[in-house]
């Protein structure tokens, strides 16, 4: 990840994208985060939990077979913290992209609440 992002515009901010509390407890560790934080302290970029919560905790996209089915999954189910000065640019960390609507949707969250540029930083994409 480090070398693919070595050339990309640095965002202010990290922003894994959250599981839900529930998930968290099933699964006992956060891949997402796990993954933004080498990546925030090798590029010296501000890891910023904060910004964006999962609001509801949804069925896994693994299990969702067509992109409509995905991206109706995701509808309303991240949420940008109120009362917080969002940075103007962020970049959202993530496992694996397939569709994009994880992504999607938190972005847009994170648009919601006054961030202007949202970039995706994956591990893996599958086509």
């Amino acid at each position: 990840m480090l070398e693919a992002c070595a050339d990309a515009a640095y965002p202010a901010a990290l922003v894994p994208v959250p599981l839900h509390r529930a998930r968290l407890r099933q699964r006992g560790y956060d891949q997402a985060l796990e993954l933004a934080r080498p990546v925030a302290r090798q590029l010296r970029i501000p890891l910023r939990t904060e910004l964006l919560q999962r609001a509801r905790n949804t069925a896994p996209q693994s299990r969702q077979q067509h992109a409509s089915e995905r991206h109706a999954n995701l509808r309303g189910a991240f949420a940008a913290t109120r009362g917080i000065t969002m940075p103007a640019h962020v970049a959202l960390v993530d496992d694996v992209m397939t569709t994009g609507a994880t992504l999607r949707a938190a972005a847009q969250a994170l648009h919601d609440a006054g961030v202007r540029r949202v970039d995706a930083w994956v591990c893996a994409h599958v086509p």
